[in-house]
């Protein structure tokens, strides 16, 4: 299934959970917060896990199907 891959970031803490889990997807930017560098992914195991363990509830995902 194909998702597409949102970075809240007025809630982003820059932790790098995500970007060590997925970094062809994440990046921490030039501010230190997270930043989506591949927007429409198939949707993964550790792409979940990502979102599930973000602290602040900063990943989201949509379906595109």
């Amino acid at each position: 299934m194909k998702v597409k891959v949102f970075v809240d970031k007025n809630k982003c803490i820059g932790c790098g959970l995500c970007q060590r889990l997925l970094p062809e997807i994440f990046a921490l930017g030039e501010t230190g917060l997270s930043e989506v560098k591949k927007q429409e992914v198939e949707l993964s195991e550790n792409l979940k896990e990502a979102e599930k363990n973000c602290p602040v509830s900063a990943i989201r995902l949509e379906s595109l199907e």
